[in-house]
């Protein structure tokens, strides 16, 4: 007995063997343990140091706070920034206060999904990216277009949980706190009202199996997404504290909006009214009967009840996205060139003729890269190997010689 207790009660080593062996009321600890011990300890408060919110100290910006760096990387849209940030403050709180709470709390605050509308090309993922990057969060992005009831060709929803998970590099808890991205949830929408004897398994299939999603449940994910199959090993992830956003360009959505509008405005005061509406921009009056009527189940709409929209980019918005952001695309351009020791610059009449070109194909924001990228093509091509010239400056001129280029040479392949 007394030899046993002249040994380390953690790595079993004799007193010979140590340094320093220190007994307690029933153990004994040695120097080599104790160093062990303190090492872990110091990762451990500095892993609570630099993530708190791992425990439930929470530390999130309030919403003028969110809004203002999101000023700082999107132009414009500011209904759809406010709107955002306090559903995301609020979010966070909801989980600050799920980690606090008590046997006495009696209220408990359900989780505000949120869903975006807005045309192609108008920041959708870009505002959901922007926010994961600020709260530095897991981030996951989930094309709804692949998603098709289990048992099907396609998808199944838990694999939006696997993308998270590998975002989070398999951390469980790190995801269990992150934000999904759902795009093209308008590609889901339920093909018709009427019944039918075939079975819509893209469409209303996938709006069922996202419910549990949505509301917050306990889900069994395959870890390489995928098909799930019985002996596969799974991960469980609680999705109660996972805050997910949807964006879909819901084409043709302004027509239903303007059938309801019109249909609600009767007698007297309906020129009035009509007048007052504007019809470039019918997406601000979106309402819940909205999405349903496009096709969006009554279950789905109400587990995305944060709705906000976002407005068609002008000329003003295109120009200011060209120049202003802090990743502003001029700015990429720059820099790309400036690897190669090469200084870039461009004419404001430039910006404004690549602007005008980018309304005329109404492809929003994206629109403007694909011109950038076809008017600076040739001259990515020659300047680097160059030894001659290293400067350009993007006129007008130029900028027009260089698409019309690409436009001639489409018209010789047809």
């Amino acid at each position: 007995m007394a030899r046993n207790n002249d040994k380390c009660s953690f790595c079993g080593r004799s007193k010979e063997e140590v340094n320093i062996l220190i007994a307690g009321i029933d153990a004994h600890i040695c120097d080599y343990c104790i160093n062990q011990a303190k090492l872990i300890v110091d990762e451990e408060l500095l892993a609570l140091r630099e993530n708190p919110d791992l425990f439930g100290e929470f530390e999130i910006l309030k919403p003028a706070e969110i809004k203002r760096y999101l000023d700082q990387y999107v132009i414009g849209q500011d209904e759809a920034k406010k709107v955002l940030s306090v559903a995301v403050y609020n979010h966070y709180k909801r989980v600050a206060q799920y980690h606090y709470s008590t046997e006495d709390d009696d209220v408990e605050i359900e989780k505000s999904n949120i869903i975006i509308v807005g045309e192609t090309g108008t920041g959708k993922t870009l505002l959901a990216r922007t926010i994961a990057r600020m709260l530095k969060v897991p981030f996951a992005i989930a094309d709804a277009t692949v998603l098709t009831e289990a048992g099907y060709v396609g998808e199944d929803v838990e694999s939006i949980l696997s993308r998270l998970l590998q975002a989070a590099n398999y951390d469980v808890k790190s995801a269990e706190r992150g934000i999904v991205f759902i795009d093209e949830i308008d590609k889901i929408a339920r093909k018709s009202d009427n019944p039918s004897i075939t079975r819509d398994v893209s469409g209303e299939g996938v709006q069922q199996a996202l419910l549990k999603l949505l509301e917050g449940a306990v889900i069994n994910v395959p870890p390489q997404g995928g098909r799930k199959h019985p002996e596969q090993k799974m991960i469980q992830v609680n999705t109660q504290n996972i805050l997910f956003i949807a964006g879909g360009a819901f084409d043709g959505l302004d027509k239903k909006i303007a059938s309801r509008m019109r249909s609600n405005v009767v007698g007297y005061a309906a020129t009035k009214n009509r007048e007052s509406i504007d019809r470039n921009n019918l997406l601000q009056y979106i309402a819940p009967q909205d999405l349903k009527s496009f096709g969006l189940i009554p279950e789905i709409v109400g587990r995305l009840p944060v709705l906000t929209y976002l407005n068609p980019l002008d000329k003003e918005a295109l120009t200011r996205i060209l120049t202003e952001p802090k990743n502003a695309l001029t700015k990429q351009f720059i820099k790309l060139f400036q690897m190669d020791d090469i200084g870039l610059s461009f004419d404001k009449k430039a910006l404004e003729y690549i602007v005008d070109k980018s309304i005329e194909f109404k492809l929003g924001a994206r629109g403007l890269r694909s011109l950038m990228e076809a008017v600076l093509t040739d001259a990515m091509f020659e300047m680097p190997g160059s030894k001659e010239k290293k400067s350009l400056k993007i006129t007008k001129s130029y900028a027009e010689k260089q698409l019309s280029k690409i436009a001639a040479a489409k018209l010789k392949v047809a």
